[in-house]
């Protein structure tokens, strides 16, 4: 048993923190029973504890002195020390979420993630690309990333209800992150009282959050916090300035709240700005309170944000190969005029609607006659979409007043009725715009239950007179809609017939042929073929089914057709929407604005707004399901609009305007339909004042106007500008370096050769049973309790399963065609994850004992060390464990000889060195040796000095230069903003006091409110530099050696076993031979119009890399130099994997050389096709079938 006594500096002790050693950093005695003990882990971080006697029987002393005995297991070094490299993978891979999700990201979301957020610590960022642009992807591949990193535990996505369930999709589907959606039912049955408490990745709606004090009171639990919290569509997170004064709306106050939350914060819309530089500046406040204080005054506060948000808009975004991401995408109008039967019942309603508006007008409650008025415009647009839609709301309405009236007389002949009728629910103007973002079903729900009670009657005796009125209505729709006589359907029937039927179209489409916004040359119109696919949009879903049928019945099919609405399940939607994409049988997919948000329907380039909405940024919506990544053809879209009626008069010079202003500005005004404002009014009101007042001349000359002044080229022009506020490019030449930093990421990622070798030695190890059923694809037959039961310990996630049908590792055979579908295992996946806890757990100790291993391309007798190192930079700031903040990490790996040569691998060397075998000299023969003797206790320190000097100061440098430069930028614009802002506070004050001294006391505010806000800024300012203080301070942690192997020559080896030294295979085994090898296929290269380098040095895992001019495509060469006649060529498992991550851009060059003087060059592609097991180091290809395979250089 060990005593107290041996505790003593620089002694290595298990059992002070359980499964892992610390170093003795000194002792402190409390007499002779206790000590306080300081220790080092392996990590490099210091602590300390009190220890007493009886704790002497856990505690264990290794070695003093030296940790070094090299005398572990070699196979098992090579395997933990695997697990080790894979638990820091994102070290190792720099875009390590790419790799293990399924998805392939396109140039401007890699820079966005890995250059614009994931750099910054922490993270207070708008994310504000154009729409389509894919910013989910984003934000899952920035989750991800923070995952791996170990920076990510806890994640709250907040967003509009109708995205709620595409983002759990998406990031489940693409990134295997289990998302789970707020609903009343989980708070309801949370086992703690909070259920945010036990659910660490969470989606909640938006306007669930806003409205609902109890849910944010469980938001605000102190244990309650997050690491990161994504804000979709942001912008609807607004505020703004009305006199002077802010109104916040109560999204507002959740944005704040949610920032107080959490460490990382990202916003995303693609519409930040309204306009107003002020509440813009206000919506930026979000991001940092302290840097947009106060209401905006042009010329005196800086609107410099680059460092805060990136924007792309679509024409700047392009494809890896630097083409165009986006097509053209072009609209036109399709007018009809309605038959006089539509016209007479359009007059009728159109009456209907606006006397009961100049009634609501009168009542005294303005909410209940907000409530009243929305009822009639939804009474107004249904009339607008079809003699469907229009009878049943009358009809339904009329039943519904008529029940109500039953029951009011019911209670009036009991004497308990009221002489004015009862309210029904009551609307503001805020819970209006909120319907704009709710689900399509609570949409319909609610619009129907408004439509069928709201009423301007006040009395009895009126309610009769409006029922009466609208069973004179529903009668006359009846009328219409059993004529047969449908205008707006036979202009959609001989669109359909354009499109489905070449035969009918003998001159082309009748839409005018479109300038050409792309280029020189003109955009065709589209093609008239039956294999083209067509959406159509309504707002009604009694239109939607009117459609269905006459739609089935035109193309003669009913499975032609399929629907989307609000009250269609997540299943069937689903279905519908692969269906479209998928069969060829399925030409229509109609749809509500439920497939207007969060459906991608690129498979469809033609679009048909069968109704036109009210708000413009759903056009946009509507468009961009179909104009989005993925899409190759010319989009089109055609609007039908009635004429001679009020709206459709304004809705037509709104489209004309806007084709004017595509003419003229190329295209690109689809992107700012969102932000459009008609004189701070947005159309919902000028449609509702063309309905109420359209005869009045003066009234149209107003629309008029109003509508030329916000389509003007002009101030769509400055629209457009603003897009550009803090304007990203995305040129040819970042094109380019984006793909070749891609392509040399491929190339040495992880996933999946690397990571299914370990696996499948580390899961044996453990006891568990795989077995390869279809190449590369394993069925998982056991999983051993301990790796089960290991999930629970590490974290929440999908549990560990007993057995699994398939497993694979890479994302092309998850699903293929007629096979099960298989488990997708990458870092992040919970049985990995378990496999490397417990290699990690069981063998840690083994990296700090050291082994030996053998290398046998070196011949020779000199033995090297190879260290492995980690790296920490750390702020000042603290974390919730009151620990200095880790805001950067790596791995390193230095080599070093017997002359003090040390030089650094930028991969995985153990991985081509052998363990001794059991009939070879054992480690402690050979550490025995003469030629051993230079490795002492001091090479440890001798490699954390090289570290120090070599590698620190650059990874140090780094790190500062990039910090500094963002918060040195954030420290000027905070000590500008608030020292203004007190300067200006400090004036009211000054005058103030004089006003009250005056006898002028002001009535809203008084210089003793104004001298608090001057000081309460004062003590912010102070905070806030203290706090950018302690983000600069950067400082670095001495690197840690977590890993040593004594590196033995075969040369070295024979010496040792008594046999003879292996004498080399042919002379050009040396390095001489090697380097003219390479030089020779460098100058094949350069005749070939490559650009190659030299990469030899850098230790990569090939040779030579070579650029293809002007394109970012890299190829990838490893050189072999041999005799003409020799037996075989070695390659190493490191080279053969990198040749697999990159199959068809890794050759194999092998220069023959026929005697002194002659030589011939072979390349050989794709050279191996299989990787090796986890044991096996090298592999011997026999030379002779390589040259059978091999090609000329191309």
């Amino acid at each position: 048993m060990m005593k107290l006594e041996r505790l003593q500096p620089h002694t290595i002790v298990r059992g002070i923190v359980p499964d892992a050693l610390v170093t003795v950093v000194s002792v402190q005695w409390f007499g002779s029973e206790a000590l306080e003990l300081t220790y080092k882990t392996a990590d490099g971080r210091v602590a300390n504890q009190l220890v007493y006697r009886d704790s002497e029987p856990s505690l264990e002393l290794v070695e003093q002195g030296r940790p070094w005995s090299f005398d572990g297991d070699g196979a098992l070094f090579r395997l933990v020390s695997e697990a080790q490299r894979i638990r820091l993978a994102h070290l190792f891979d720099p875009v390590l979420a790419v790799h293990t999700s399924i998805v392939e990201p396109l140039p401007h979301q890699i820079t966005a993630v890995y250059e614009a957020m994931l750099p910054r610590q922490p993270l207070r960022f708008l994310l504000a690309d154009d729409p389509g642009a894919g910013k989910t992807i984003m934000a899952g591949l920035l989750i991800k990333e923070l995952v791996a990193r170990g920076d990510l535990q806890r994640c709250l996505i907040v967003c509009p209800g109708s995205l709620a369930e595409q983002w759990q999709d998406e990031l489940y589907r693409r990134f295997h992150l289990p998302f789970e959606i707020l609903t009343n039912d989980k708070l309801e049955a949370a086992r703690t009282g909070n259920w945010f408490m036990e659910t660490n990745l969470v989606i909640a709606r938006l306007d669930k959050l806003a409205r609902d004090e109890d849910v944010q009171r469980k938001l605000q639990a102190p244990e309650c916090r997050w690491d990161l919290v994504v804000c979709d569509e942001a912008h609807k997170m607004s505020a703004a300035y009305f006199g002077g004064e802010i109104k916040y709306t109560k999204r507002y106050r959740l944005g704040q709240l949610l920032g107080g939350l959490t460490r990382h914060l990202l916003l995303m819309t693609a519409t930040p700005h309204n306009g107003k530089e002020a509440d813009f500046q206000l919506f930026m406040a979000l991001l940092d309170g302290d840097r947009f204080e106060g209401k905006y005054r042009d010329g005196v506060h800086s609107a410099d944000v680059s460092d805060l948000m990136r924007r792309m808009v679509k024409e700047d975004l392009r494809k890896s190969d630097g083409t165009p991401l986006f097509p053209p995408r072009l609209a036109y109008t399709v007018p009809y005029r309605l038959s006089p039967q539509e016209a007479a019942l359009y007059t009728a309603v159109t009456e209907y609607v606006r006397n009961e508006f100049n009634r609501a007008e009168a009542l005294e409650n303005d909410k209940r006659a907000g409530t009243v008025g929305f009822a009639l415009t939804i009474l107004q647009r249904r009339l607008a979409s079809s003699s469907e839609a229009i009878y049943q709301s009358l009809r339904r309405r009329r039943e519904r007043l008529e029940s109500r009236l039953g029951e009011l007389e019911i209670l009036q002949r009991a004497g308990q009725a009221s002489p004015t009728l009862p309210a029904v629910a009551e609307l503001s103007a805020e819970d209006i715009d909120d319907l704009e973002d709710a689900p399509d079903n609570e949409v319909e729900a609610f619009e129907k239950e408004i439509l069928d009670q709201a009423t301007a009657a006040r009395t009895i005796p009126e309610l009769r007179i409006e029922i009466d009125m609208l069973r004179t209505l529903e009668a006359q729709a009846l009328a219409v809609r059993r004529s047969g006589s449908d205008t707006k359907w036979t202009e959609l029937a001989s669109l359909l017939g354009e499109i489905f039927t070449p035969a009918a179209l003998a001159s082309g489409l009748r839409a005018e042929e479109p300038a050409a916004p792309y280029g020189s040359d003109p955009i065709p119109p589209p093609k008239p073929s039956p294999h083209q696919k067509l959406v159509i949009f309504t707002e009604h879903r009694d239109t939607l089914h009117y459609l269905q049928d006459r739609i089935s019945r035109f193309l003669g099919r009913e499975e032609a057709v399929v629907v989307i609405h609000g009250g269609t399940g997540r299943e069937e939607r689903l279905k519908a929407q692969e269906s479209f994409q998928h069969d060829p049988q399925v030409k229509v997919l109609l749809a509500t604005d439920a497939a207007g948000e969060g459906i991608n329907l690129q498979r469809a380039h033609l679009m048909v707004n069968y109704d036109l909405p009210w708000n413009p940024n759903r056009l946009e919506q509507r468009f961009g399901r179909i104009h989005r990544i993925g899409q190759t053809e010319i989009c089109y879209l055609w609007n039908l609009v009635a004429e001679d009626t009020r709206e459709g008069d304004v809705y037509r010079r709104l489209l004309e305007k806007l084709d004017e202003a595509r003419r003229a500005l190329g295209g690109r005004v689809f992107d700012v339909l969102g932000k459009l404002q008609f004189e701070g009014r947005p159309l919902r009101e000028l449609m509702i004042e063309a309905i109420r007042h359209g005869e009045r001349p003066e009234v149209k000359a107003y629309l008029t106007t109003v509508l030329d002044t916000a389509l003007d080229k002009t101030h769509l022009q400055s629209l457009l500008d603003e897009r550009q506020l803090v304007h990203d490019s995305m040129d040819a030449s970042r094109v380019q370096r984006i793909r070749e930093d891609m392509e040399r990421a491929e190339a040495r990622r992880l996933q999946p050769h690397y990571i299914e070798s370990f696996f499948l030695e580390a899961f044996k190890q453990l006891g568990g049973s795989s077995k390869q059923r279809e190449p590369r694809r394993y069925e998982i037959t056991h999983v051993p309790a301990l790796v089960r039961n290991r999930d629970r310990l590490i974290g929440a996630g999908d549990p560990v399963l007993a057995r699994y049908e398939r497993i694979v590792f890479e994302k092309d055979l998850i699903a293929p065609p007629g096979q099960p579908l298989a488990a997708f295992v990458c870092p992040g996946h919970p049985l990995l994850d378990a496999v490397l806890d417990l290699t990690l757990e069981r063998q840690r100790d083994l990296m700090k004992r050291g082994t030996v291993l053998v290398d046998e391309r070196d011949s020779g007798t000199s033995p090297r060390v190879l260290f492995f190192l980690e790296h920490a930079i750390q702020d000042a700031s603290l974390t919730a464990a009151g620990e200095r903040r880790t805001i950067s990490r790596r791995m390193l790996y230095v080599e070093m000889d017997a002359d003090g040569r040390m030089r650094r691998l930028n991969y995985a060397p153990y991985l081509d060195y052998r363990p001794l075998a059991a009939s070879e000299p054992d480690a402690a023969t050979l550490l025995a040796r003469p030629e051993m003797a230079w490795i002492t206790r001091e090479l440890e320190a001798r490699a954390q000095s090289h570290a120090i000097a070599s590698v620190v100061p650059e990874h140090v440098r780094e790190v500062r230069e990039r910090r500094l430069a963002w918060i040195e930028k954030t420290r000027t614009a905070v000590k500008d903003r608030l020292t203004k802002e007190i300067a200006y506070w400090d004036h009211r004050a000054e005058a103030l006091r004089l006003q009250e001294q005056a006898g002028k006391a002001g009535a809203r505010l008084n210089s003793q409110e104004a001298r608090r806000r001057a000081d309460e800024l004062q003590s912010r300012l102070e905070r806030r530099l203290a706090e950018l203080d302690r983000e600069a301070q950067v400082s670095a942690l001495p690197p840690v050696v977590v890993g040593g192997v004594v590196v033995v020559p075969m040369g070295l080896l024979a010496k040792a076993a008594g046999r003879a030294a292996p004498a080399r295979a042919v002379p050009t085994d040396t390095q001489a031979a090697a380097a003219r090898a390479r030089a020779i296929v460098m100058d094949v290269e350069r005749r070939l119009g490559f650009e190659p380098v030299d990469r030899e040095f850098d230790k990569l895992g090939y040779d030579i890399e070579s650029r293809v001019p002007g394109t970012g495509r890299l190829r990838f060469i490893e050189v072999k130099g041999r005799v003409s006649g020799a037996p075989t060529i070695t390659v190493t498992r490191n080279e053969i994997l990198y040749s697999l991550n990159k199959p068809e851009d890794f050759i194999l060059a092998i220069v023959e050389f026929l005697d002194d003087k002659n030589h011939k060059v072979h390349y050989v592609r794709q050279p191996f096709n299989r990787e090796p097991d986890f044991g096996v180091t090298s592999v011997n290809y026999d030379f002779a079938e390589l040259l059978a395979r091999a090609e000329a250089p191309r």
